[in-house]
């Protein structure tokens, strides 16, 4: 039938962050900032980023710490240097998630289900960058991307025995943590936990424990601990069809890869588990300092929450999805709809001096980790107020400002990097 011939949502996901990735890396390859350089160790340098070796941690294996297939987690590290030796940047890997047993298994032997499928080493860029005029204010911070191979916003643990398939992000996280924390982490000043997409996601379910790793230390001293959220503010919207496609599908994730134990306690006290997979429904009642960045016109939940091809049997969608300038009078009005219900969603997330905002008015999608978006050069990076997104983390990172920066409605700001 119909349904055979159209992508599935998850691989629908896949495909647009690798195509989305793919855009930023071309942009960035072209720069003249991302000329090679020699660096020390073997490792190869680049002024904008940095070639970093994969690290399998097997010993995570004993507590049943494993990717989809079995095979042990991994992590890349770029250790810092002098001023940022004591100050760590923890990134958890994005890159979609799997609904059912069939998807799963097509994850389970790629890089997303396996560590022996991962790329052995990869670039660090954005908010991940060693170099000081892209990244000022953490480009010296020890930098530690953890690999994401559970399919579950590393919140699921489960077995299926029938399939044989592990999801056991849950544990993937603690052995991680705990790791980093016995080779330096534990000793920190400043610790930031940042991600993207599905991995923006699970920094918001994985926020407050991480800050319940570092208690007060002898003597009074207490590690800063904030976390940043980039393109996880995934909404619980309805789409074109009156239906809630994303809902659907998170409810079987959730149930698929056993995450409820995993969900805040706050949120499960009062709304069902599906409900508290979405960051509507936690960032209120969140106690660690978090940044929310987001593109109000996020292209992912366009695409794959308001307008998936079930939702659209006429294709009438098509077009828009894929160009904004395609979009009609009517399509750019639910969308602006959307928008309003994003910002809306952080009303009261926003009350606090504690947390901050960059919602753009962009069609974009991850906004961090990208040297196009994440830079200080003046014209480059989307700006709200004229300021940029890096400088926009890093003040209020640092508590130099308090950043709740919310865009006008498309097309009012000249400054996007649209990606569709």
């Amino acid at each position: 039938m119909m349904r055979g011939r159209r992508p599935s949502l998850p691989a629908l996901v896949a495909v647009l962050v690798l195509v989305g990735s793919s855009c930023c890396r071309a942009e960035t390859s072209s720069s003249p900032e991302d000329e090679l350089m020699s660096g020390s160790g073997g490792r190869r340098r680049r002024a904008a980023s940095v070639m970093v070796p994969i690290t399998i941690l097997k010993s995570a294996v004993s507590e049943g710490a494993v990717c989809m297939d079995g095979t042990p987690p991994a992590y890349n590290l770029d250790p810092g240097s002098g001023a940022g030796s004591r100050s760590w940047i923890v990134n958890l890997e994005g890159g979609a998630w799997c609904n059912s047993v069939k998807t799963c298994q097509l994850s389970k032997g790629t890089g997303r289900g396996s560590s022996d499928h991962m790329e052995k080493e990869i670039a660090f860029t954005g908010i991940m960058s060693s170099s000081r005029a892209v990244n000022p204010d953490f480009y010296n911070w020890n930098r530690v991307k953890i690999r994401y191979c559970d399919g579950g916003s590393f919140a699921g643990d489960a077995y299926n025995k029938e399939a044989g398939i592990y999801f056991r992000g849950q544990r993937i996280w603690n052995a991680v943590i705990k790791h980093l924390l016995s080779i330096g982490m534990a000793s920190a000043d400043q610790v930031l936990l940042t991600g993207c997409s599905s991995g923006g996601l699970a920094v918001i379910l994985h926020c407050d424990q991480l800050r319940a790793f570092f208690p007060p230390a002898a003597g009074g001293r207490q590690t800063t601990v904030k976390c940043l959220s980039d393109g996880g503010l995934y909404l619980d919207a309805v789409d074109i069809s009156g239906g809630r496609s994303l809902r659907s599908y998170f409810g079987d994730i959730v149930a698929l890869q056993g995450i409820p134990q995993s969900l805040p306690g706050a949120c499960t006290a009062r709304l069902d588990a599906t409900s508290c997979f979405f960051p509507q429904n936690i960032i209120n009642d969140m106690k660690t300092p978090m940044f929310i960045l987001n593109a109000a016109y996020d292209v992912i939940q366009i695409s794959l929450s308001l307008s998936p091809d079930r939702a659209d049997p006429s294709g009438s969608w098509r077009a828009c999805k894929s160009n904004r300038s395609a979009c009609d009078a009517s399509q750019m009005n639910f969308l602006q709809g959307f928008r309003d219900q994003m910002v809306s969603s952080v009303q009261g997330f926003s009350q606090s001096r504690s947390n901050g905002l960059f919602i753009s008015s962009c069609f974009a999608h991850c906004q961090s980790e990208q040297l196009g978006t994440w830079n200080n050069v003046p014209g480059r990076s989307p700006t709200i107020q004229n300021k940029g997104i890096a400088k926009s983390v890093g003040d209020w990172y640092y508590n130099r400002a308090e950043v709740k920066a919310i865009d006008c409605r498309y097309p009012c700001d000249k400054t996007c990097h649209h990606i569709m």
